[in-house]
């Protein structure tokens, strides 16, 4: 990008509005916008150079990318689209059975009935602080078995080992 492709550079404001609001004319803004979308171009050098704020100079780029997807999406979402219909084509086997109807009605496959499955057993595993480890496994029955356990551990007050 040379000088010539910024001549129209500062922006100038075509309109102050009374609360100090400015408007530009639109192909100055579409030129910088469009300049901006250059590689290698800092958004934020030309919002300098054209003498605007670099937020409302990248407001203006989101909206001309939004204006650009607008236009080239419609056609892109129709040839991007996949077929709606998929043609269906009739197979016929090879063999000497090749005239030959083929059952309407598929075969029934066996019926498997499935077990639940079993329940994993629970293990619990309790080291006491004078070194005693005690490992239980125990199965979905034993609750009771194992709260009592838990109980009388949490009662016992053992020594620590030295």
């Amino acid at each position: 990008m040379d000088q010539s492709d910024l001549d129209f550079l500062p922006l100038r404001a075509i309109n102050v509005g009374a609360n100090g609001k400015r408007s530009f004319d639109k192909g100055d803004k579409r030129r910088l916008v469009e300049a901006c979308l250059q590689p290698g171009v800092s958004v934020a050098g030309m919002a300098i150079k054209a003498g605007v704020n670099a937020n409302q100079l990248r407001r203006w780029i989101e909206q001309h990318k939004a204006e650009q997807k607008d236009a080239d999406g419609t056609m892109d979402a129709i040839e991007s689209a996949p077929a709606a219909f998929v043609p269906v084509v009739e197979v016929h086997a090879a063999g000497p059975k090749a005239g030959a109807e083929l059952p309407s009605v598929p075969e029934p496959l066996p019926v498997r009935t499935l077990q639940p499955p079993q329940p994993l057993p629970a293990r619990l595993v309790a080291r006491l602080p004078n070194g005693v480890s005690v490992e239980l496994e125990c199965s979905g029955q034993d609750a009771t078995l194992v709260m009592a356990t838990i109980e009388a551990l949490g009662r016992c007050h053992v020594p620590a080992r030295r």
